[in-house]
């Protein structure tokens, strides 16, 4: 069972994407975080590494995907409340990234989402387990 979760994620431009996610009120673990490299801090154990494009192909023989014109990943993290769903969205446009869809209201599971400025889709999602649907 992994201790860690390290989500790499290419990025053109590494100081908007940092002011972006600090915009939202995440932080960096500057430890792991340099010119070319930034640590976001997603959870206690779970991170996404913002990687300058250039460095981010020195792991991948692959060509990086225009994540504005195509989809690789959906990044799903959980909020405390449909109310902190919407400010996350909210504050994540009036930080320049966008909406991409409408809310989806399940019952038991709300979601809203947007792209940060590069595109990569993040789903904010609140959860009511004792809700969910026995089955």
């Amino acid at each position: 069972m992994a201790k860690q979760i390290f989500i790499n994620l290419p990025v053109k431009d590494l100081n908007r994407s940092k002011e972006f996610f600090s915009k939202l009120g995440f932080t960096f673990n500057e430890q792991f975080s340099d010119d070319k490299a930034a640590c976001l801090v997603l959870g206690d154990n779970i991170f996404s590494m913002l990687l300058t494009e250039p460095f981010f192909k020195g792991f991948t023989k692959k060509e990086i995907s225009d994540a504005t014109q195509s989809t690789e990943v959906l990044i799903a993290i959980d909020a405390e409340s449909r109310e902190k769903v919407d400010e996350m969205v909210r504050k994540a446009v009036e930080a320049g990234g966008s909406s991409y869809m409408a809310p989806q209201d399940h019952d038991w599971m709300y979601q809203h989402s947007f792209a940060d400025p590069d595109g990569h889709q993040w789903e904010i999602m609140y959860m009511d387990e004792s809700a969910m649907p026995q089955g």
